[in-house]
């Protein structure tokens, strides 16, 4: 039996809107085994980064349960979760703007072992930072540098160290890569994965690239409008996609080599449903050019159509 280190369980969370309840997530279910690694993937305002901070409790779910190494964490109180905290980080998207500006690196890498108590003696402390800024790649000579004097890539290591500080073992990489230099994406993912093998670290990684999610990820949850409509291994998902959106964004991805065969291009046509007050029906059944009137009768389960391959649609 899998070890899972999380387990979400029909997840929803619906804002107030001023005409009604804007569904940002709907009945998401899906578990994160230990030490691997579910890519989210989708277009923008699909709830991707809403499940991310959901699951942290920094949003606060509508219903649903989230069990973090066996404990439903949805009822704990303010307190309870400060001590669980440590264990479950997050890697903010803008390696700039999630940066305080007036602290140094240092100051901001020991700023969560400070909060948590972790170490109290100030030599030690110096040391704890000086080894989180080697084990990702920064150089000492920066440890009294600001954020604006750093570049991107050494910001995002930053923000990195930070979650590593108070040694989690789960982490929600939110588009850690997406504000970055393609050369520097490639340096921070595998950095990532480093850690990952060297540490056991458990992620769930966001993102709306497909060819980094293929790269970085062990399976993948591809969202549409707050619903999970497939989810799959990697080499399922990219070699045998079956719903018809998950098929269209593959059909977007870039053929690098060109005496490959080009990929026909599947164009999404159609209005996009309104996340407000939604219908009883199919998200999807718009946009989509295999819709039936089983499509209208209500939202399609997410079912299991092979080991370990899951899809909601009627008609795939």
């Amino acid at each position: 039996m899998a070890d899972n280190i999380l387990e979400v369980r029909n997840l929803s969370k619906h804002f107030k809107a001023k005409h009604g309840a804007l569904h940002a997530l709907d009945g998401v279910n899906f578990t994160l085994e230990r030490g691997k690694t579910l890519g989210i993937v989708g277009e923008s305002g699909c709830g991707k980064s809403t499940i991310g901070r959901t699951i942290l409790r920094l949003i606060e779910p509508t219903c649903g349960e989230i069990v973090f190494n066996g404990v439903d964490i949805t009822g704990l109180s303010h307190r309870q979760m400060r001590e669980l905290r440590p264990k479950m980080q997050i890697i903010f998207q803008d390696p700039y703007s999630s940066l305080n500006p007036r602290r140094t690196v240092s100051q901001t890498i020991r700023e969560p072992i400070m909060l948590n108590r972790m170490i109290r003696d100030k030599r030690q402390l110096d040391m704890r930072v000086a080894e989180l800024m080697d084990m990702v790649g920064l150089a000492e000579r920066f440890v009294n540098s600001y954020p604006h004097e750093l570049d991107g890539g050494r910001r995002q290591r930053i923000g990195i160290a930070r979650a590593l500080s108070v040694n989690p073992e789960f982490i929600v990489c939110d588009e850690p890569v997406s504000a970055l230099d393609v050369s520097i994406q490639a340096q921070i993912l595998n950095l990532l994965k480093e850690l990952q093998n060297k540490m056991g670290l458990s992620y769930i990684f966001i993102t709306h690239n497909l060819s980094v999610v293929n790269y970085f990820s062990t399976d993948i949850a591809v969202m549409y409008m707050g619903r999970m409509v497939e989810k799959a291994s990697v080499e399922e998902l990219f070699g045998a996609p079956t719903h018809p959106y998950t098929r269209a964004l593959l059909s977007a991805v870039p053929v690098p080599e060109y005496h490959e065969e080009k990929r026909k291009r599947i164009i999404l046509r159609g209005e996009v449903t309104s996340p407000v007050n939604l219908p009883d029906e199919c998200r999807f059944a718009k946009r989509c050019t295999r819709v039936c009137a089983q499509c209208l009768e209500g939202e399609p389960p997410l079912t299991q159509t092979r080991p370990g391959h899951f899809v909601a649609c009627r008609n795939p």
